[in-house]
């Protein structure tokens, strides 16, 4: 008999002013630090059987660089890569070089913003995508990544 392969390994990346959580508008990004976030999403991970790990960078290279490194480290990606979301094609190339699950997350609605908010560039490389749900929205994000990585 041999062992089953578990696919749990959930890499979170966080991309510029994310680091910033606490100092930014509450009434947007909600009342958490951010590494008040990162220990809510590691325990609600936890709870599904997964195992989450953190990158947060301010530099566009730096997470793109990140994407180009996880062969054989993660099974599927929640990402927030924050305002590149809307024009970072260097983060969507690395997004489908990298060849995993992910998901798109996003604390604040977007879709309820500025014009320029709406445009995603790495929406149509996702399984999902989870807006204005605070920190929940990455609980539902988990969840989406840990159905996909049973089938």
């Amino acid at each position: 008999m041999t062992d089953a392969v578990l696919h749990n390994r959930i890499e979170v990346m966080h991309g510029v002013n994310l680091d910033q959580l606490g100092r930014r508008d509450p009434a947007l990004y909600g009342p958490l630090s951010y590494s008040e976030l990162e220990q809510r999403i590691a325990a609600d991970a936890s709870k599904l059987g997964l195992v989450a790990r953190f990158f947060q960078t301010n530099h566009e290279g730096e997470f793109v660089g990140h994407l180009h490194r996880l062969e054989g480290l993660a099974d599927g990606l929640i990402l927030n890569p924050g305002a590149w979301t809307h024009y970072a094609y260097a983060i969507r190339d690395a997004l489908e070089l990298a060849a995993l699950p992910a998901v798109e997350v996003h604390l604040s609605d977007v879709e309820r913003r500025e014009p320029f908010r709406r445009t995603s560039v790495i929406g149509d490389l996702c399984i999902g995508r989870v807006i204005g749900k605070g920190p929940d929205g990455y609980r539902d994000a988990l969840e989406l990544l840990r159905e996909e990585l049973q089938r």
